[in-house]
């Protein structure tokens, strides 16, 4: 069955080499990937799958299913295709995407022989954006209700585990004023971007009593349109992030009362909440994990330890780990450093090295897979250690 799957990778890699590199051509942000989605989802209809295009509430999203003829456990691939603004695929997602898919279609190959179901599915904007971060609709919509274990690789540089990712509350603040005269009539203006500037100093006081994890940043997105008129409206898009989920609803709710605090200091009036899904912390599953990177060595291949130099980012794959057991290991696109989300990630991302991942990527996800469809022991272990750790991890 390993030769099976491998033979049919090699077979199909130039097919999802051409879909990778034409996506990354035609690069489209959080909620516009109509090519990336449409492309990948024709290739998965054409390898047997059944597909839905437009599924838990994300028109980019869709859904690829084959259900054996026998029973067994339900394995999903996680399938990202989103491109950063301005800068393309400088994270890799075209790959991703590709690598994902061609799994799936491997690992379909032999499912028949095992028992089980095999599932693709599409997750539009994990770099977030408008309707951003699909796999929390996926979990809330109930698309892992009956998921045994979820697995996907993500470029980088270097092979490398799954790494923990920080919660993540993306949140827009507006305050509404009142327009005035700013030299003739000020007594008569409600400045609401005063109330903006003091939500900025308030969260500045607020880093003292917050632990180390915690991370507030944002941006203005309105503050005026003349400096001779009083501002009756402004706005701002946070990111709250925290280790874990419990950490960040409090913090949450610290941030909303600073935002309710400088609407009354200021008199305006305000709105404040969620402008995308919610993101939550990454639960690891170690064992699992090792299922990988055993698969991986047979290749020639070995894990290096990450060093982490900052601080972590997000990914709504945390959103899925929290349901079932979750890997996200690294996968190498490029042998000397490179930062995320720069010129030279999205020139590795169609490399001669990047576009060869994906064939790598594909067979040690579709061996991964078959290790638990094959054995229900070990898959039984996995889900225990994941439900042990949503608990530890979750603290």
């Amino acid at each position: 069955m390993t030769h099976k799957i491998d033979e049919y990778v090699n077979q199909q890699h130039e097919v999802y080499k051409k879909i990778a590199l034409d996506i990354h051509a035609k690069p489209e942000v959080s909620n516009y990937e109509f090519f990336a989605s449409e492309t990948l989802a024709s290739q998965l209809k054409a390898e047997g799958f059944e597909v839905k295009i437009d599924v838990a509430g994300h028109r980019t999203g869709f859904d690829a299913r084959y259900v054996s003829n026998k029973p067994g456990p339900v394995i999903a691939f996680l399938a990202e295709y989103d491109a950063l603004v301005g800068i393309g695929h400088a994270c890799g997602h075209n790959l991703f995407g590709a690598t994902s898919s061609l799994a799936g279609a491997a690992l379909k190959q032999i499912v028949d022989e095992v028992g089980g179901e095999i599932r693709v599915y599409g997750t539009p904007g994990e770099e977030g954006g408008e309707n951003g971060s699909a796999k929390g609709s996926f979990v809330r919509e109930g698309f892992f209700d009956d998921v045994d274990a979820a697995l996907c690789v993500h470029p980088g540089h270097l092979h490398g585990g799954t790494t923990s990712g920080l919660a993540n509350d993306p949140v827009d603040v507006e305050f509404f004023g009142r327009a005035s005269h700013a030299s003739g009539n000020p007594q008569h203006g409600i400045n609401a971007l005063d109330a903006i500037i003091q939500v900025f100093n308030s969260v500045n006081a607020l880093r003292e009593h917050l632990t180390d994890d915690v991370r507030i940043h944002g941006i203005v997105t309105h503050g005026g349109d003349a400096p001779n008129v009083v501002p009756e409206y402004a706005s701002a898009r946070f990111y709250l992030r925290a280790k874990s989920r419990t950490t960040l609803n409090d913090v949450y709710q610290k941030f909303e009362n600073i935002v309710k605090g400088a609407a009354l200091a200021t008199g305006c009036t305000h709105k404040f909440g969620l402008f995308q899904n919610s993101v939550d912390n990454i639960i690891l599953t170690p064992s699992f994990d090792a299922i990988y990177e055993a698969k991986l060595g047979t290749y020639g291949e070995v894990f290096t330890p990450r060093k982490v130099t900052g601080g972590q980012g997000s990914s709504d794959v945390g959103n899925v780990s929290q349901v079932v057991p979750t890997i996200q290991p690294y996968i190498n696109i490029n042998n000397t450093p490179m930062a995320g989300h720069s010129i030279e990630f999205r020139e590795a991302s169609k490399s001669e090295l990047g576009l060869d991942s994906i064939a790598l990527g594909a067979k040690v996800l579709a061996h991964t897979a078959l290790e638990l469809l094959t054995n229900p022991e070990l898959l039984e272990a996995i889900k225990k250690e994941h439900r042990e750790n949503v608990v530890l991890q979750g603290e």
